[in-house]
This record gives C-alpha cells, structure tokens and sequence, in this order.
C-alpha cells in the first residue's frame, strides 16, 4: 500500500482491520444464555420485479446442495487448530465475502423446535451488500431495495461451498441461512466477533447495516474468535483510512464508493480505444471450430491417451476445496437459457440500457465488463453430439472475473490451490451472467449466459472485440491493463438493444515482444519464445495447446497450471491497496505510451530483481490435499514448490511446437478417440506464415491456406481427415527429422 505494505499480512484477517479491534469475553456468557428464538419471518425485499424473481431462482437452485449423504473417511487435517482457521477463513474471504468470524456452537444458538445435530462450531459470514446505482441509471429500478437478498445469495453460496469443502475432508457441516437454516444468524454473527448488538438489530464497524449473514455449523474444531467490544462501533479511525496493519484502506472504499456506478472499480475508461485489434485479424479466413476439438473435450474423448483421459476426469477438483464448488456451478447449467416474455417498454435507449446492464453486473460481482457484437466466427461450429450451431443472438456481455491477487501470491500457480481458482471464478460467472439472463428473458429479450461449463462461443475472441484486453505472448490468452492475465471470463450472448465497446490499445503487443517471462516460468515450454505468426487467421504467439493441456490434466504435484498468470509482470494490484511504484508504473503504462521503449526493459528487469512472481508464505492460506478415489489424502506425488526459474534459457529457433490447424480437429461428429499425431503437427510449422507474409499473400488475390478448412463430418461420408490431395503436408512430413518426438516420447 502507499501507506502500509499488504506483504506481511496474513490472508486470513480479511479486507478489513476487524483483528484490531477491541474483544470483550463476557458477552459469549451474555449471549449464550438467552433463550432460543424462533424462526424469525424475514422479508428481504417488498419487490417482485424481475431480479428480485431471478435472485428467488438462484436461492431455490442453492437450497439442496451442500449436503453428503455420506461422509469420506476423516481428511489428515492437522490437530493445530490455528492451522484449520486459517483454511477455513481463507476459503472464505477468498471467495469475496468480508467477514468470517468462528464461535462455538451454544445450544440456545439453535432456532427452536429445530433437530440439533451435535455441531460444535460455527462459521459466520458476512457479505457486504453491493452497490445501488444512481437514480437516473436504468438499473436503479431493478435493483434498488434488493441489496439485501443479493447479499443474501452470495453468503449463502460462500456458506454451501465451505461446507461442502468441510465435508469433503470428512466433518460434518451445514449450511444455514436467512431462510433455510436451523440457526440464529445475528447470535452467530455477535459470538463470532463479526458484528455488535444495537437495538434490536446487528451492526458492523465498517459495513453499518448494508450486509448480509449466513453461516455453517460443524463437528470440525476450530480456534475461534471473541465478540466485539461496545467500542467496535468506532471502528472506523484514522488506522481504517490508511489501511494499518495492511487491510484495505478506507480510502480506497471511498474511491470505489464514489465512481460512477457503470464504470466498475478499475479505470478502464483511461484506456485509448481504437477501431482494430492491435493484433492483425484476417476475419474471412477464421474457421468457424467444433466444441469436439477443444483440447480439455479432445482429452475426455481419449486423443491425448488413457492417462490424460483419466485425470481429465478430476484435474482440476481433485483438492476438496475445489470439488465444493462443482455441485453449485452444475446446478446452474439446465438453467443458462429459457422462455423470453413478452418485451417490456422503456428498453428502446440503446446507450442507457449498456451502462443499467454493465451497473447490474457490478452490482452482482464482476469485475470489468465490455460490450462487442458476435461475429460468426466467435461461435463454435457444432456442440459435442455434432449438430450445427447457428448464430442466435447479436451481442456479448463479457465480464471478467478476478482470481485472487493475494492468493495467488502464495501460490507457486501449479500447487494445490490453482484448480480453486478456476472454480471460483467459473461459480461467480456462472450466477452472474445466470441471473442478468433470467432477468432480460423476464423483460422479453433473449437471452443465455456461456460459462464454461456449457458454452455456444469462444471467449477469448470476444474478450478482445469487447474491449478488455489485448492478446499476450501466454497465446490465447487476453491481458486486461489493471488485472493483467489473473482472469476467467463470462459471457451473457443477447438481443438486449446495446452499445458495443472499442478495442483497446495499452501496448501491450510492445510489452510482450520484450518480456519473455511467462514463456521462461512456463513448466512445459509450452509458450512461444518466438515472434507472432498468423494461425488460423490471428496473429498471435501461438502456444503448444497439446503440451499444455496435458501439463494441466495430469499435474502430479497440483491442480492444473496457472504459471503464466502467476509470474507475469502484469499480475499486479494497482488500485490504493497497491504500491505506489506499482501504482505509477500502472498508470504510466496506460497514459504515457511514448515512454515504453525506455521503461518496458526496465520494468521486466525490475520484476526479477524484485523477486515478484516467487511463493509469498504470509498468503498461503489452504491445506495441501489430494483427493484419490473419493477420499482426502496428503498429495500422492508431493507439491509443486516453483519460485523463480532464472536460469531457463532456449533458443526460440530450436523450440518445437505443434500447431493445430483447423485441419488437423477431429470432426466435429467424432465419437471416439481422434489420437494426436505431434510428429505431424510440428512439421505444420514450416506452414506459417508472417502476418507480413499474409498481408502480402492477401493483396496479391492469394486464397485462403488449406490448413484453414475444418475436416468435415463424419457422418456426411467424411473420413476423419482432410483429404492428403487438399493439405500441403505430404512432401514436408517425409522429409522431416525423423528424431522429431512423437506424443509416446514427448515427456512433460
């Protein structure tokens, strides 16, 4: 921070300074000793407009989660029980809530005429409400008097996932809210130190009354926390607005509070837009791909091999944490589309409707949102069973979702927390852009939210059209100016009349052609040490998708990879919480482009020198566990430990990628394995073409490349194969080095 350094606070205490404030012990005799209340009735909004119906769907959706029938046999969880806090407080303000407090269980904390299953503790949490967008902002009517159940439904999702989380290592746990639950929120809230007594209500320190609280009741010992001392309520002093002890500042809340509601936390509106992709897009000659040659779908139809096959099966939750976001993120699928009511008036302001629809998803969590229209060529060509996909709706809402900064500062980005961090990102997508579409359904417009665990289109090339990021030497990946390439996307496709964003331009493409970093920290070489090529009609560092993807799945030593994202010089905080270096730099970046030639070589030398991208312990919040045939056990293989690899050196010339043009997918109707041929995929190298050579190819009236055209479909008497006459790989592949390695000999 520009007044006090976030690095030695640990990640546990949260984004606020609540472990300095005041305890006072007498009140857990106080509290415990009043009598049990009965379920209290609770109205969390008068409304019955079409959020507050979509945000009534999306409880219901939650309520039958979050319960084993049977347990796993007990986790090797450590006896210290400091150590388990820590996991468990963790796993909470890593999935954004603001408070996580723990008390014993009393009995007369149960609701009465309620079973008590003999829980000895409980975890409360509070989640902060999000933030009502100005009066004239369309948005203000759908969302105004629902803080309190959108608030409502995240601390109950956070809640289910650290039970389930509980339950996975083998402990009983429940879930309980406003609602549904057996227990007495605000007694929970006051015993765990979260809130203090006022009236005949609950207030925070720094929250007032603009939050919400759910809980979870366990059999897993924990070291708890003491209620809040009647000073508390003062909490708000001069160490809040400087952010002592490294929490966030106030001011830092202060300035979020106080920016135009549609423009979210990060100034993306500094950015320079432009017309064109800063990378050369030739859009007639993109392939329209099938979902079935997805490199994750090629690995779970057996291309990749059986070992591939396997773990792609449990790849990326096979950690208990990760696993207990799974039954929330499929709960929602059957539900990313549905009837469209008859169109409301009011909705025919084009502009007004982008920034109601951009404030809802802030509102909602996400954190940067852009508009573009789809074009075709973003749409996959055919779903997995091989029917075709047509285009159906004009515009992508694209919503980026942060993967935790100070998480991943403890992390190596190939341990145990990576997988959690897809699914983090994957559950608040998918209940983001869930309910924004339940919602614009309700008042007539079409619409479907693409997660990523069912979507119609590719992500990334509408992350670039929509205006947030620029494509990055990690390859298909977009870097976003403020939160680098710690991301994961979400897209809301509708017919919602809206207002497409422009691209950007922060210099990125200057940036990356002077920062080898990722490809150096890259576990598999998997990123390209050379310069860009064009491949299938984008210019862009191609990665080795086949190294990667097989890195990912069988990891032996973690959960996936998020290597790039964690070492690349980008993965910084620049909002008041960062450094002030940091903080300059940032906005040098974005505003004095001029002045990158000077400056870029020196940032990428700084950033080793510092020491940035290495494990930071202060953040490592989890325990390291593996989940082998349905129980938790120590990680099998041990722990991925990466720091800094500097001494990794290769000669861009001599690194061997495989390139998969489209010709070399499976069909899009393919049912079995469609095994990968590397040898063949290298030699597709000496097809490449510069984006100089293709421009030149381009203005002589030369065709399309041949390795441009997707095989056809099996079932329309196509082979499984472009035919050998339509490819130019024949005489290349026969003279090739027979000691290229082949997918057998390739070792990862």
């Amino acid at each position: 921070m520009i007044f006090f350094s976030n690095k030695t606070r640990p990640f546990h205490y949260g984004p606020y300074p609540i472990e300095r404030l005041k305890r006072d012990q007498t009140i857990v005799d106080r509290e415990a000793s009043l009598p049990r209340r009965s379920r209290p009735q609770v109205a969390l909004s008068s409304g019955s407009g079409p959020l507050s119906s979509a945000l009534d769907k999306y409880h219901a959706l939650y309520c039958p989660l979050g319960r084993l029938d049977v347990l796993p046999p007990k986790a090797p969880v450590p006896d210290d029980l400091d150590r388990r806090m820590i996991d468990i407080k963790g796993a909470g303000y890593f999935l954004d809530v603001a408070h996580v407090g723990i008390c014993e269980m009393p009995e007369t904390a149960w609701l009465a005429n309620v079973d008590m299953p003999g829980h000895s503790h409980a975890i409360t949490i509070v989640q902060a409400h999000g933030r009502v967008p100005e009066e004239e902002n369309l948005a203000y009517e759908w969302i105004s008097g629902l803080g309190q159940k959108a608030a409502s439904l995240r601390a109950f999702e956070v809640a289910i996932a650290i039970a389930s989380h509980i339950q996975y290592m083998g402990f009983a746990a429940q879930a309980h809210d406003w609602s549904t639950g057996d227990v007495d929120l605000d007694r929970l809230a006051v015993l765990s130190g979260v809130v203090l007594r006022e009236g005949n209500g609950i207030i925070n320190p720094y929250l007032e009354d603009k939050f919400a609280v759910a809980a979870v009741t366990t059999d897993y010992a924990l070291s708890t926390d003491l209620p809040l001392h009647a000073s508390s309520r003062r909490g708000k002093g001069l160490s809040y607005w400087l952010g002592l002890g490294g929490a966030v500042p106030g001011i830092e809340w202060n300035r979020r509070a106080k920016r135009r509601s549609d423009l979210g936390i990060f100034p993306m509106e500094q950015v320079d837009r432009v017309e064109e992709a800063t990378t050369l897009i030739h859009e007639d000659e993109i392939p329209r791909v099938p979902k079935r040659a997805n490199f994750f779908m090629r690995a779970r139809s057996g291309d990749l091999g059986d070992k591939a096959k396997r773990e792609v099966a449990r790849f990326a939750f096979k950690h208990p944490f990760a696993l207990s976001m799974t039954s929330l993120i499929k709960a929602m699928v059957p539900h990313q589309d549905g009837a469209v009511g008859e169109i409301a008036p009011g909705y025919e302001n084009a502009d007004a409707n982008t920034r109601a629809l951009k404030s809802l998803s802030y509102f909602l969590g996400a954190e940067i949102t852009g508009v573009c229209e789809i074009p075709d060529y973003a749409w996959y060509s055919h779903g997995m069973d091989g029917s075709p996909i047509d285009p159906y709706h004009k515009y992508a809402v694209v919503m980026l979702i942060d993967q935790g900064y100070e998480t991943m500062e403890g992390a190596s980005g190939d341990d145990f927390i990576s997988g959690a961090q897809s699914m983090r990102a994957y559950m608040r997508g998918a209940q983001i852009a869930g309910i924004m579409g339940d919602m614009l359904r309700t008042l007539g417009f079409p619409s479907r939210s693409q997660t990523n665990a069912d979507s119609d289109l590719l992500h990334t090339p509408v992350t670039l059209l929509a205006g947030l990021g620029e494509l990055s030497r990690i390859g298909e990946v977009i870097l976003n100016p403020f939160i680098g390439p710690r991301l994961k996307t979400v897209v809301l496709t509708t017919d919602f009349p809206l207002v497409p964003d422009k691209m950007v331009d922060f210099g990125l493409q200057y940036f990356c052609s002077n920062c080898w970093k990722c490809a150096r920290e890259c576990p598999c070489d998997s990123i390209s040490w050379g310069d860009k090529v064009m491949f299938n009609g984008y210019e862009m560092w191609k990665p080795d998708v086949e190294r990667c993807t097989r890195y990912r799945v069988t990891n032996p030593k973690g959960l996936a990879c998020g290597r790039c994202m964690k070492t690349c010089p980008l993965n910084k905080v620049v909002t008041w919480q960062g450094p002030l270096m940091t903080r300059i730099a940032s906005w040098i970046g974005v505003n004095v482009r001029w002045m990158k030639p000077l400056l870029v070589p020196i940032a990428v030398w700084l950033d080793d020198i510092l020491r940035q991208g290495v494990r930071n312990p202060v953040k490592k919040w989890w325990l390291d566990m593996e989940i082998v045939d349905g129980v938790c056990v120590d990680p099998t293989k041990g722990v991925n430990q990466r720091d800094l690899n500097l001494d990794h050196k290769i000669v861009a010339s001599e690194q061997k990628m495989a390139y998969y043009h489209a010709d070399r997918m499976p069909p899009p109707d393919q049912e079995g394995p469609y095994a990968v041929d590397r040898k063949e995929v290298i030699v597709a190298s000496s097809l490449l073409e510069t984006p100089a050579e293709a421009v030149d190819r381009r203005a002589k009236g030369g065709a399309r490349p041949a390795q441009y055209r997707p095989p056809p479909l099996v079932a329309a008497g196509g082979s499984g194969s472009v035919e050998a006459e339509t490819t130019p790989w024949g005489d290349a592949l026969k003279k090739e080095d027979k000691r290229l390695p082949t997918s057998k000999s390739l070792k990862l």
